[in-house]
């Protein structure tokens, strides 16, 4: 298994959503799985996976990257909104203006080839977004998306935050091309971690993929 570099989050890690997907793919079960990064997932090396429920993910020298388990099928999903009050949201996204990974290929502004999902504040504090699928989508493309919008719920001027451990619920993958929407929140804050949760929505305005998940403030 690798890493793309084309996958990063931060410019020298693998995007905490995508990578927790890629590795939540090599589960010998189908369903909800949680992923718990334990060192940001490096790029362009071949990385070694053992087990299958659950998962190890090791780097070249033998590093623990990431731990993968089943987990239950939690149903706590953040409510969506219409398309026209995403894009509305996605105008006033604070990373247009203080980034902290601004090549991030989720959410980064310097990304002309990432998936562009740039959540704005609602103005009951949940972030939203529209996200257009990608012709390469996977299921890691579905985790992907679901990752930077819950983090934009807690993240703040100066105060970035990395993704720790995230849980994820993928009922049906979206088609290519489809218009949807994704939706996050912020559940809690204890010190440095804040849990959040986020959805992804289909173009009828069906539920196809929810998540909560644990940043780590830096």
């Amino acid at each position: 298994m690798i890493i793309e570099s084309r996958f990063n989050g931060p410019p020298q890690s693998g995007n905490g959503g995508y990578s927790a997907g890629l590795f939540a793919s090599m589960l010998a079960e189908a369903g909800p799985a949680e992923v718990t990064l334990r060192r940001p997932p490096p790029l362009d090396v071949p990385l070694r996976v053992t087990g299958t429920n659950p998962v190890g993910v090791y780097d070249p020298d033998g590093e623990l990257v990431a731990q993968v388990a089943s987990t239950d099928a939690f149903q706590e999903i953040v409510p969506g909104v219409s398309e026209a009050e995403a894009e509305q949201a996605s105008r006033t996204y604070p990373g247009f203006a203080d980034h902290p990974f601004p090549t991030c290929y989720v959410c980064g502004p310097e990304r002309p080839d990432g998936l562009r999902i740039f959540p704005g504040r609602l103005p009951d504090g949940r972030t939203a977004a529209p996200f257009v699928v990608p012709e390469d989508a996977t299921t890691a493309t579905t985790w992907a998306a679901l990752d930077c919008p819950g983090g934009w719920s807690i993240i703040g001027p100066g105060r970035p935050y990395v993704l720790g451990r995230m849980a994820a619920t993928v009922s049906e993958l979206p088609a290519a091309g489809d218009g949807c929407v994704v939706v996050g929140a912020a559940v809690r804050t204890e010190g440095r971690k804040a849990l959040v949760r986020s959805a992804l929505y289909g173009p009828s305005g069906e539920p196809l993929a929810w998540a909560r998940a644990t940043w780590i403030a830096i």
